[in-house]
């Protein structure tokens, strides 16, 4: 070694060396304990419910050879015989209350980790919710920023909307005035009027009944007769024969040319 200042330095370095290969040598004799990785709950619950149906199918067992058990008590007499029976179903009802109570462990075991396994998925759920809503008030925060939520504006274009409907209403009252209808007319007297029409109405309607006469608004007329139809004449043949014609030679002066007679076909 060295003398002066870096003896200290070189003390340490061979001191951590010699631990290092110590660690070494016994990790090779002894081995390294290895990670065992911890089962997830859903495999807990799968290996408690084999162990449970485990044991239900053992109490069914045992419930076959008790049920056998009694009716050989049933069947021997009192004695050594009746009593060895008697003992051998002691020992299967021991077993038998043994397996129940092994049984409500696992069950109440099983609760608890299905308790768990609930709260677990309630505790992911509410941090994905969280989550979800962090980033719905980003994304809120960052339309909010745009000109188009300018209250101001949007309270301008209300206001803007609003009259311009009320535009549109005065628009359709001027377009549905009726240009014939004079200005001057008073609706209640028209209205009275109207009402002498009813009066006069009912009054006529109970002089009618009154004078038996059915009102003619009610009456039931005939319709008008059809008018008969003729029948159509024979119409006539086409003659057979037609009418000859003049001679082209000229006659004489004072005589009349003779003409043939046709006959008609009727």
């Amino acid at each position: 070694f060295v003398g002066g200042n870096d003896r200290p330095q070189q003390l340490e370095y061979w001191t951590d060396r010699t631990n290092k290969l110590s660690l070494t040598k016994m990790k090779r004799l002894f081995g390294v304990k290895k990670t065992v990785e911890a089962p997830s709950l859903e495999e807990t619950t799968g290996k408690l419910d084999a162990r449970a149906q485990s044991i239900d199918q053992k109490i069914k067992l045992i419930d076959q050879q008790l049920a056998k058990s009694r009716d050989q008590i049933k069947k021997i007499r009192p004695g050594p015989s009746q009593d060895a029976v008697k003992k051998r179903a002691l020992i299967i009802l021991k077993q038998k209350k043994m397996y129940e109570h092994q049984r409500d462990q696992l069950y109440s075991q099983q609760y608890n980790v299905d308790s768990v396994a609930f709260a677990t998925e309630n505790a992911k759920a509410t941090v994905d919710t969280v989550r979800a809503m962090k980033a719905a008030s980003k994304e809120l925060k960052t339309q909010f920023k745009q000109k188009e939520f300018d209250i101001d504006k949007i309270d301008s274009l209300n206001d803007q909307m609003a009259d311009l409907l009320e535009y549109n209403e005065e628009v359709q009252e001027v377009l549905g005035q009726s240009y014939a209808t004079p200005e001057d007319i008073d609706e209640d007297g028209l209205m009275d009027e109207l009402d002498a029409l009813e009066l006069d109405l009912e009054e006529d309607l109970e002089n009618e009944i009154g004078n038996g006469e059915i009102p003619s608004y009610l009456r039931d007329d005939p319709l008008p007769a059809a008018p008969e139809e003729k029948p159509l004449g024979a119409m006539p043949n086409a003659p057979s024969e037609k009418v000859p014609e003049a001679p082209a030679h000229a006659t004489n002066a004072g005589e009349v040319p003779p003409q043939k007679e046709t006959a008609e076909k009727v």
